[in-house]
């Protein structure tokens, strides 16, 4: 291998910002983490958990050899690669060959680069032939993906820069706490108030992004759908539409407005919990009406606008179509394709978006192409090189995948994610991969899940090998290696590619470059289409602003902003959605009187597999806790810290309470980032967004009492984040 410069310019591990970083390799110390001021994202600011990132390399902290269990009851012992891989490809084909190939699955993460999201779908569909391949994607960003798609006939999270958010005149931003999630990117919602703008915010807490807005409406959750409708029912009585623009560019309004006009603001406030008022001066100030304006009905249509939706609105049973609610209100308003105009779900994962568009789902092939489409099947077949009739059908998504488990699916190959922690219901979950004949984990560290696995594998992270990846503007960035991995330690390309020569697939492609090429000719003609990329054309475009796709052709300059001359459906035109806003599937009850919604905390990730085991993130956020309203507390008789179960009718979960007015007094909140006994997933339903697949964590009836005897309970859980 080439020698590797002393100073690295690369791309945080995290999430869906890929905040540009620089890794300092000097002789003797430990490799270090700066700002990248050139890279125009984040223009040098790191949170904490980028700050702190290169301790994951430590030896002591993730996996550096492969381990095996033999039979079921032993323990994960040290083996060989060629221990490890023979075994995992004798056992992949005896379950094959016994149960069918449709009896083995395959469980992806929207962490992995794209080289590894489209090999994982690649070796899925032609090495195992199976349908079943989904990924840990399913469970951030479905919602907003499909809701997209029938809007505008494209999913891309932003579809303009991220930039352009700090020269727009109002946001309207649902279920976000970027604050805590994205802390580079709250600069620009800073900005744009300094410029004048006004930010309009929707979350059941009174987070600290919440605190920045002009207005906050804190819905009961899971009644997004209802809250939106009540906003498009204003505009369209007090003429605040965009008559021309609806006419021009849009098809579908009048469905959308009959249902609306359900939806006045007196009913929304008794379903949704939001006083009739702030609904209607929400959909003013939208509309670009200033605060106080005697005549409601002055031309607001100079003004731009943006509606920019996250987790909390997206993760709920009718989320896709409580995302097409909200995109709803900005086509009525005329705040869609113009500049600093538009519709943008803010991506979690830090390749959540390039995770889907190239393979790793389960109604995908790589361009974003539909996996029913025959010409996208000839398209791809060619590319590999089989038959289009010899690739399967569409797959499970991945709640109903993981549910499968033991049953159908006989033996799973999970790369990247821990759907132990992460999965909802996660103590059936957990159950499911127990009761399965064959469970093979690729990891950086020995995650919860790969703890139950007959074979893990040590696969190399971001700062040790070289990979692609889409931030949440759809800009396509290159990592870059910086150091070299522990001597046993392989990247997940070697790992699939001897799998595929074991399995009489041989010739499979580990070289990322190569990859990424093949990637490009497979994406030609897609939606998402990247032939025009290289890893040599990125890198070159390093030192600027990336490249956004689509990119077609190798002198093609990407694509930041898109929709400024139509939309990306057959005519052109986006399309409202009629939404029935319907009940919570699971609403309170006399047995379990509050609702339970969750979310992530500033210093852990996702299933925290990682950040549990950084100490200084540890330090600032060292455990599970229940949030929740003094009133509640005193109901419950808890102060500060005490322990408090919370209990559903999945599971419990006990945590430490912390008390604050800054939450609904009828709901409580955890964060989903530990195992054991504060896992909040142990609670959540495996209800699913019909439209998507999306789970409903954002809403669960649940029960609570004080704990106190079970304080011991709360400190293990705290001691579990140290593992």
């Amino acid at each position: 291998m080439d020698a590797l410069p002393a100073v690295t310019r690369t791309h945080c591990p995290y999430c869906a910002l890929q905040c540009g970083m620089e890794l300092h390799a000097e002789t003797g110390t430990p490799l270090r983490v700066a700002g990248w001021n050139g890279f125009g994202v984040n223009r040098g600011a790191l949170c904490q958990k980028g700050a702190t990132s290169t301790e994951l390399l430590n030896p002591a902290v993730r996996l550096t050899t492969p381990l095996l269990r033999s039979r079921r009851g032993a323990e994960l012992e040290p083996a060989t690669w060629d221990e490890a891989l023979d075994f995992t490809a004798d056992r992949l084909s005896a379950i094959g060959a016994g149960h069918g190939r449709d009896a083995v699955g395959v469980f992806g993460g929207g962490g992995l680069t794209h080289e590894k999201a489209y090999s994982l779908g690649k070796f899925a569909r032609v090495v195992l032939q199976t349908p079943h391949i989904d990924y840990n994607g399913r469970f951030c960003m479905s919602a907003a993906a499909a809701a997209s798609q029938r809007a505008f006939g494209v999913d891309r999270g932003l579809p303009f820069p991220l930039a352009d958010v700090a020269h727009t005149d109002v946001i309207l931003l649902v279920g976000s706490n970027l604050a805590d999630t994205m802390p580079p990117a709250l600069r620009y919602f800073t900005t744009q108030r300094e410029n004048g703008g006004r930010l309009i915010v929707v979350d059941p807490r009174r987070t600290r992004t919440a605190e920045q807005a002009d207005l906050h409406l804190q819905p009961v959750p899971g009644t997004d759908a209802a809250l939106a409708a009540g906003l498009l029912h204003v505009l369209i009585a007090e003429h605040l539409i965009d008559e021309a623009f609806i006419a021009a560019r849009t098809t579908g309004f009048q469905e959308a407005r009959a249902e609306a006009q359900r939806w006045w603001p007196e009913r929304v406030e008794a379903v949704c919990g939001v006083p009739a008022g702030e609904v209607r001066a929400a959909a003013r100030m939208f509309a670009g009406v200033s605060a106080g304006a005697e005549d409601k009905a002055e031309n607001p249509y100079g003004a731009s606008g943006m509606v920019l939706t996250a987790r909390g609105t997206e993760q709920q049973a009718d989320g896709a179509d409580a995302v097409n609610a909200w995109i709803n209100v900005a086509l009525a308003a005329g705040k869609a394709g113009r500049p600093y105009c538009g519709y943008g779900a803010i991506t979690g994962q830090g390749n959540g978006q390039g995770g889907r568009e190239h393979g790793q789902k389960a109604d995908q092939l790589p361009g974003y192409r539909k996996i029913t489409d025959p010409a996208a099947r000839e398209h791809v077949a060619a590319v590999w090189g089989v038959p289009a009739d010899s690739l399967p059908g569409p797959g499970r998504p991945a709640v109903e995948l993981l549910a499968s488990c033991g049953t159908d699916i006989r033996a799973l190959l999970v790369a990247g994610s821990n759907p132990v922690v992460s999965a909802p219901d996660a103590e059936f979950v957990t159950s499911r991969l127990r009761a399965l004949e064959f469970l093979v984990v690729c990891d950086v560290v020995l995650s919860e899940t790969a703890a139950l696995a007959d074979v893990v594998f040590p696969v190399t992270q971001w700062a040790e090998e070289t990979g692609t990846v889409t931030n949440l503007e759809g800009r396509v960035l290159l990592r870059r290696q910086a150091v070299a991995p522990p001597e046993a330690v392989r990247s997940d390309l070697d790992v699939l590619g001897a799998l595929a020569s074991r399995l009489g697939r041989p010739g499979f492609l580990t070289s990322p470059a190569e990859v990424f090429s093949e990637l490009a000719q497979a994406s030609a003609g897609g939606v998402a289409d990247y032939s025009g990329l290289s890893h040599e054309r990125l890198d070159a475009t390093s030192e600027g602003p990336g490249l956004h796709w689509p990119c077609p052709t190798p002198d093609h300059p990407g694509t930041p902003r898109m929709f400024l001359d139509a939309f990306g459906t057959p005519d052109g035109l986006a399309r409202f959605v009629a939404v029935a806003c319907e009940p919570a599937v699971e609403e309170p009850c006399a047995e379990y009187p509050y609702r339970l919604t969750t979310g992530r905390v500033l210093a852990q990730y996702q299933s925290g597999a990682q950040t549990r085991r950084v100490r200084a993130l540890n330090a600032a956020e060292p455990g599970p806790f229940v949030q929740l309203h003094p009133d509640l507390a005193a109901v419950l008789a808890v102060a500060e810290g005490d322990a408090v179960r919370v209990t559903s009718r999945r599971g419990s979960a006990v945590a430490a309470a912390r008390i604050s007015d800054l939450i609904r007094p009828d709901t409580v909140f955890m964060p989903f980032h530990w195992a054991g006994a504060g896992r909040a997933n142990s609670l959540t339903r495996r209800t699913t967004d019909p439209v998507s697949g999306m789970p409903a964590f954002k809403t669960a009836a649940v029960r609570l009492e004080a704990a106190l005897v079970e304080t011991a309970q709360v400190e293990t859980a705290r001691a579990e984040t140290a593992q």
